[in-house]
């Protein structure tokens, strides 16, 4: 784990996330890269006026000032650090900035969302989850332990899922954390026999490992809705962090089909992790 983005907005909650990443940047020598939003619009940035020039300098300005206020925390201290400033606007953008610096993971800190705001809406955070193409760690409190032991994988154990599964197993193996995955049966979704999820799992792990050796770390559960059954089943076992694979959708089949990743990350008092599909 190379190197990890901190999109900031100098909220409580960004700083949530910066303690986090700084937690695994001192286990594993990552370099952070701290970065801000200034979410300026098209006029000022484009534009030849003097006047706007002047109001978007200002603005730089202002942000590189918070900026060197908001990293002055001891849990910094001995990390390499690099603060960015951009003029783009949060949720499309923070990929492009993982892809030139080749990020591994995207920290985000996060309040959640509910009803129709989360839909037509949402925060910054759903929206980098959609686009990213890196995983990103969800935190929604003060990161008072970063030592994941105990990580709830949850999936469809579709074909799809094999590759974010894959990546999801590296970065676990690396934290030596103990995977539990979880498929769960609901009248909201594709609702199956179990014996078309034996299969399922079956041809899942043989695809994946090559063997059927894990097949003791799939759990089954049943619950009135998948976001309940990931929820309730990592209460029971007392899981640290959950982590899931998402279609990253966009526009109206976001809105029509949902994505049970973001309402895990967005009602989810544990960490939450997602791997894009």
């Amino acid at each position: 784990m190379k190197k990890i983005i901190v999109p900031v907005d100098f909220s409580e909650h960004s700083e949530f996330a910066l303690e986090a990443a700084a937690s695994l940047a001192q286990k594993y020598g990552s370099e952070l890269i701290v970065l801000h939003m200034l979410e300026l619009s098209n006029a000022i940035i484009s534009s030849a006026s003097e006047t706007l020039n002047q109001e978007a300098v200002f603005y730089l300005k202002l942000a590189e000032q918070k900026f060197e206020s908001f990293l002055d925390k001891p849990y910094l201290e001995g990390l390499k650090l690099t603060p960015i400033v951009k003029h783009f606007k949060v949720w499309s953008e923070v990929n492009l900035v993982a892809a030139e610096h080749q990020a591994d993971l995207i920290i985000m800190g996060s309040q959640g969302a509910s009803g129709i705001k989360e839909v037509f809406v949402g925060s910054n955070t759903e929206k980098v989850v959609r686009h990213s193409e890196i995983p990103v760690l969800v935190i929604k409190h003060n990161p008072i332990l970063m030592d994941f032991e105990n990580v709830v994988f949850a999936c469809d154990f579709s074909e799809e899922t094999v590759e974010p599964y894959l990546r999801a197993k590296a970065i676990f193996d690396l934290l030596g954390t103990k995977l539990h995955m979880v498929y769960v049966n609901s009248p909201d979704g594709n609702f199956r026999s179990s014996s078309e999820i034996d299969k399922r799992v079956s041809d899942f792990l043989g695809k994946a490992e090559g063997n059927l050796d894990n097949l003791n770390q799939v759990n089954i559960v049943s619950d009135y809705s998948i976001e309940k059954g990931i929820l309730n089943f990592s209460n029971v076992i007392g899981a640290d962090l959950i982590a899931v694979a998402t279609h990253g959708r966009k526009g109206l089949s976001h809105i029509f089909e949902g994505s049970v990743s973001e309402d895990i990350a967005n009602h989810s008092t544990l960490p939450v992790m997602t791997f894009k599909i």
